[in-house]
């Protein structure tokens, strides 16, 4: 864990502030006033000193350091190897054999090996790996449990209402398949390397592409970084490119990997949920899928909506819970948890949908945004984008009339590309589904939409709903909520936090700069904790943040267990006063995910 830092702006000179001001306030309002009254003549000390928040060349250590960079070439840099990223680079490289031209690739992965960092589900549907690989069974992709079984459940808090799968609804499994997404990610690599294309895993990517000690220059550079990217984040402001979309709304998603009882496994069985243990007005749901790898594996999991409005969940509590409801733990008791991890996802849709293309790039993948919500899948859309955004950029990459081997190249025909695709056929069809979920009925009021525009018009309304805004704005003050009183894990079935952040893997060398940096390091305690009674130590899934008790004195303070870091994003995107700026640490660290 990193050093702690303290700060002195106390809680309870917060809290004591908080009974004084007009309660008409709005929250930014009441938080300028409290940091007014409580704060303005102290001195904070710095908790994150990272070139995002103090430049360089003010900053210490870096003194005396060498800043000139190893430079390197290539026709194409693609930044993350996920199934965008490695699908872009196949597709290239199957472009350049076909057309007998040299072409080289270069993608860089933050994780130590490829897909490391890979966590989903996953029922994947292979109508892209189909156009990638026709071949794949000869090849040995790693996809052995077909769906034979199909359960979707609304669940109370003692009981399971069944939901019959009509023929046509997105949550239908009929011809997907159950896998270790990691373990395709790591075939897709294999089939990638075969054909030619360099992978570096262990590269943290950090500045639009920048590796301390390498510079990369290509003509294009393919952003495939996942969902939430970093880079991501720096280029929507640098080109504008969400100028004329919705804001992205997002989920987290938790997921464990368990071996249970051999007469309790149902190879083949998808099991999807709703309801309880979240209220009508919070999104989100569960899957349990029964793999079939030789072993008696299944991968179970929960997602909750970053929308929620009540700063006492615990994404991770509710997964916790939800585990002991009747028509779930049966099937886990007596068996063994040996995997535990949790990634963001987007969830707003083709609405949110940044530009996709700007002088020199490109975004592909879960980057921008292209998850199917309802069917809660994004891997194929992903690696079609992949494959789309390749073969617009191949024949101006080869083109012998460029003025420089390394211009940076515009290819606008791959948004062109996109929208006469089935990737944007499927998502608009599905686009007003999840904005559906914010009515006085909730959850209830989104089944009865999605069953009548989704499953009867297929999504030809002539409308498109929009999202209610922000993540990060939709908390309420903590003294408008009722807290949560969750059960004690009973080490059986459910499981406290830490023991479980041990089963992911994940490491960061001790004496690195912390990755999660803080743009004012007075914000947590005066506004977060004041205000909405601190729930970042609640909506992160690793207990990264903490708040503890000043060694001296009275009040509170923010540690951050950067060591902890799943890599999820969750905290990036929640955090009311949007404070928290996640940059990636040193490459090689975070999670080791096998086969998540």
């Amino acid at each position: 864990m990193f050093p702690a830092s303290r700060y002195s702006c106390q809680a309870h000179r917060c809290i004591r502030a908080l009974k004084t001001v007009p309660t008409e306030h709005t929250a930014p309002q009441l938080y300028t006033t409290l940091h007014r009254r409580t704060c303005s003549s102290l001195s904070t000390p710095r908790i994150t000193t990272h070139y995002t928040i103090h430049p360089r060349d003010k900053d210490p250590r870096w003194e005396g350091v060498e800043m000139e960079r190893f430079a390197d070439e290539a026709d194409v840099v693609i930044v993350g190897g996920g199934p965008a990223g490695l699908s872009a680079a196949i597709r290239l490289k199957q472009l350049a054999n076909e057309h007998e031209k040299e072409l080289r690739v270069c993608l860089v992965e933050k994780a130590s090996q490829i897909g490391a960092h890979t966590l989903s589900g996953a029922c994947l549907e292979p109508s892209a790996i189909n156009e990638l690989f026709p071949d794949w069974k000869e090849r040995g992709a790693p996809l052995h449990t077909p769906v034979t079984e199909d359960v979707f459940s609304i669940l109370t808090e003692k009981h399971r209402i069944p939901v019959p799968m009509l023929p046509g609804l997105p949550m239908q499994n009929h011809g997907n398949y159950i896998v270790r997404l990691g373990n395709f990610v790591r075939w897709l690599g294999e089939q990638a390397e075969e054909l030619g294309v360099e992978l570096y895993p262990g590269y943290a990517a950090a500045e639009d592409v920048f590796e301390r000690g390498m510079e990369l220059h290509a003509k294009v550079t393919m952003f495939g970084e996942g969902c939430h990217g970093h880079l991501a984040k720096q280029l929507y402001k640098k080109f504008n490119l969400r100028e004329n979309c919705e804001p992205q709304t997002y989920a987290i998603g938790l997921k464990e990997v368990w071996m249970i009882d051999e007469k309790k496994w149902r190879p083949g069985r998808v099991e999807h949920s709703v309801g309880w243990p979240l209220n009508r007005h919070t999104y989100g749901g569960s899957f349990l899928y029964h793999l079939n790898e030789g072993e008696p594996l299944v991968a179970l999991g929960f997602v909750v909506g970053l929308d929620y409005s009540n700063p006492y969940l615990s994404p991770f509590r509710e997964f916790q819970r939800w585990k002991h409801h009747p028509f779930v733990a049966p099937t886990l008791e007596g068996g063994n948890r040996i995997a535990y991890g949790a990634r963001a996802l987007n969830e707003g849709g083709i609405q949110s949908l940044p530009k996709l293309t700007f002088p020199g790039g490109l975004l592909i993948g879960c980057s921008p945004g292209f998850m199917n919500v309802p069917k809660i899948k994004g891997t194929h859309t992903a690696m079609k984008s992949g494959m789309l955004a390749a073969e617009a950029i191949f024949p101006k990459v080869t083109a012998e009339s460029l003025d420089s081997e390394t211009a940076g190249l515009h290819v606008p025909e791959y948004a062109e590309a996109l929208k006469n695709s089935w990737v944007w056929k499927e998502l608009y069809a599905v686009r007003n589904i999840r904005p559906s979920f914010h009515n006085y009925f909730g959850l209830y009021g989104g089944m009865v939409y999605t069953g009548i525009f989704y499953w009867i018009l297929r999504g030809k309304e002539p409308w498109t709903l929009k999202h209610c805004g922000l993540d990060a704005n939709q908390l309420k003050p903590a003294k408008d909520c009722t807290p949560i009183d969750y059960p004690k894990p009973d080490g059986k079935i459910s499981f406290d936090l830490l023991s479980s952040v041990a089963l992911s893997g994940t490491n960061h060398e001790g004496d690195q700069p912390a990755h999660l940096t803080l743009k004012d390091d007075s914000v947590p305690v005066a506004r977060n904790l004041a205000i909405y009674d601190g729930p970042e130590q609640r909506f992160c899934p690793a207990g990264v943040y903490e708040y503890v008790p000043l060694e001296t004195g009275d009040g509170m303070r923010l540690q951050i267990n950067a060591q902890n870091c799943v890599h999820c994003k969750t905290c990036d995107i929640k955090d009311p006063s949007q404070n928290i700026n996640w940059v990636v640490p040193e490459g090689g660290g975070g999670p080791a995910y096998n086969g998540m």
